[in-house]
């Protein structure tokens, strides 16, 4: 398997520097800083860019959990919502709200559960999140 890599640049203190990150494929790059941060100022941030990863994840682990129960899905969408707080020493990322819709003919609700807590469960990227609360909202719609 590859190793993926991302990369990140940072200059400055940490209310006043700035930084960048990138992902060693090129499809992004992007500034970050204490605004984007802990505040809505513009740029990304490292708690966004895990949302990503883990709402990709799941839903991959999704389709295959399904797939593998003979319901190919015709479309899963995810979304992560990252909570990051303050915590005695410092900040700490405390729960992560997971939300996604899946449209899959022919699969029925307890099944369709069944799978989606066990995607989220069993992902590369809630594995690697195991100290994290993630909170699992799945919804079945039909076409």
């Amino acid at each position: 398997m590859p190793v993926r890599r991302s990369s990140a640049v940072w200059e400055g203190s940490l209310k006043d520097g700035r930084g960048r990150m990138k992902l060693a494929s090129g499809l992004f790059e992007g500034p970050y800083g204490f605004a984007s941060r802990f505040e809505e100022g513009p740029g990304t941030n490292p708690e966004e860019l895990i949302g990503a990863a883990l709402a990709g994840c799941f839903s991959m682990a999704l389709a295959n959990e399904l797939s593998e129960a003979g319901h190919v899905p015709k479309r899963i969408a995810s979304t992560a919502a990252v909570k990051l707080e303050f915590q005695g020493a410092g900040f700490g990322i405390t729960r992560i709200d997971l939300s996604t819709e899946a449209e899959v003919p022919g699969l029925d609700e307890a099944l369709f559960h069944d799978r989606a807590e066990h995607a989220k469960k069993n992902c590369p990227v809630s594995r690697a999140l195991a100290a994290t609360e993630i909170v699992l909202q799945a919804k079945l719609v039909s076409a």
